[in-house]
């Protein structure tokens, strides 16, 4: 389990996250929604030790992270940001293959290819690993960083807005696969995504926040409701019932 305690971050006079407490359970899909200027990413962030947090506390499994040593905090975590960018050039098997980098310190074995090659293979990326990163469309990229995550193979994920740039079919996909992690292989997946559908649909535990604060936190049948979205969103938004999934109607 990950637990974050009683945590802040402030950027000069301005609180980002205030006093957030959060477990994270093992072995399900938990997302981070909420309206722009939440603090989402900033408290992924300060969960993955991406940014410093200012007060509080995150254990992994009982130890504060801030007594892990990166090479062994990278093989029990890893992070996407939400905007990636790489200065050198890469071909997207090159990129895949940095996920393995808390393992082989850059020297690849035939088992960490292997990892490689099955995350290039979960995300369809075969017929363009050989193609350079800016040869490829936005979401192409963003799929190829997806897999290099996945070829991490750790056993906490962590993601920020890993839908940026993908079409309806690719997003799918990606929650698809992201599901197949956690019920196949075990892992535990946390993301912050805008689409209240994806995380109705494709997460077990919601955490909504706003202002920098929890608003509400649980199963995602009670997170998805009508006053909570409204508190949330502060606009009018129907729920209904389609095909056993809580679908939220927020166009009319």
């Amino acid at each position: 389990m990950v637990e974050a305690l009683k945590l802040f971050k402030r950027y000069g006079n301005k609180p980002v996250v205030k006093d957030v407490s959060v477990n994270i359970q093992k072995g399900k899909i938990t997302t981070f929604i909420g309206p722009n200027g939440a603090g989402k990413s900033t408290l992924l962030s300060m969960i993955s030790r991406l940014i410093v947090k200012d007060e509080g506390e995150v254990r992994i499994e009982g130890k504060e992270i801030s007594g892990i040593k990166d090479r062994e905090l990278a093989k029990k975590i890893s992070i996407l940001k939400q905007t990636n960018h790489i200065n050198i050039r890469l071909t997207v098997r090159d990129l895949v293959s940095f996920g393995r980098f808390p393992y082989s310190q850059g020297n690849l074995t035939d088992e960490d290819w292997r990892y490689v090659d099955d995350a290039i293979s979960y995300l369809e990326l075969e017929d363009m690993q050989d193609k350079y990163l800016d040869q490829l469309s936005g979401g192409q990229r963003q799929r190829a960083y997806i897999a290099m995550v996945v070829a991490q193979d750790t056993e906490y994920v962590l993601l920020d807005e890993p839908l940026n740039n993908l079409d309806m079919k690719h997003s799918v996909q990606i929650m698809k696969v992201l599901r197949k992690m956690v019920d196949e292989l075990g892992k535990t997946v946390v993301l912050v995504i805008h689409d209240i559908n994806f995380a109705s649909c494709y997460s077990d535990y919601i955490v909504a926040l706003k202002d920098g604060e929890i608003v509400k936190e649980g199963h995602k049948c009670d997170v998805i409701q009508s006053d909570t979205l409204k508190e949330i969103y502060d606009i009018d938004i129907q729920i209904q019932d389609i095909n056993n999934q809580q679908i939220c109607v927020y166009f009319s």
